[in-house]
């Protein structure tokens, strides 16, 4: 069975909305290694349907020669959780219907290898509650958004993770990888 990674910019006070926030600190070439460390064990993209609009949008027209990221994100199925979008619209797209966590452990026993998520917070927060995230790759900016949505909330049951991996860079974000125990 395969797993979930979670990939989100988060700010310091837990916020994780829209990232445009985050473009004051530049984007350090080894933050993209991080993440592409990441993508190469995934079989599949798992997004929320506002998320994967927004990486239609931005990544739909791009190719290897602007991004090394572009060929993942173009080629690797998405699977989409939305109950109010009625059919795909970017290429390797297949809307799979609202959330329901026997759909997503299905997902993660049938895709050949792991499923990659970034942002979707509204899923990601469901998927936390459901004990269906395997792994946290946190990319912590060094800035407090004061108002905006949370990783974690009320919500979601305490619980303890395990710190895997760690790293800091020059722009001042901390990579932070947890696993999560039990």
């Amino acid at each position: 069975m395969g797993a979930v990674h979670v990939h989100e910019f988060i700010s310091l006070d837990g916020v994780i909305d829209t990232p445009s926030w985050t473009f004051d600190y530049g984007f350090d070439e080894r933050m993209g290694e991080a993440i592409g460390a990441v993508t190469a064990r995934c079989g599949g993209i798992l997004l929320g349907r506002t998320t994967y609009a927004m990486f239609e949008q931005g990544w739909a027209d791009r190719t290897v020669e602007d991004d090394p990221g572009a060929p993942f994100f173009n080629d690797t199925t998405k699977y989409v959780v939305s109950s109010t979008l009625t059919g795909p619209t970017w290429r390797n797209s297949e809307v799979v219907g609202g959330y329901d966590p026997e759909t997503i452990r299905a997902l993660k026993a049938s895709v050949e290898g792991d499923l990659y998520v970034s942002g979707s917070g509204t899923l990601v927060r469901a998927m936390l509650a459901d004990g269906l995230v395997d792994e946290l790759h946190l990319f912590v900016f060094p800035t407090a958004r004061g108002d905006g949505p949370r990783l974690f909330t009320q919500l979601i049951e305490p619980g303890t993770l395990e710190l895997a991996r760690s790293d800091a860079y020059a722009n001042g974000v901390v990579y932070l990888c947890y696993r999560r125990v039990g």
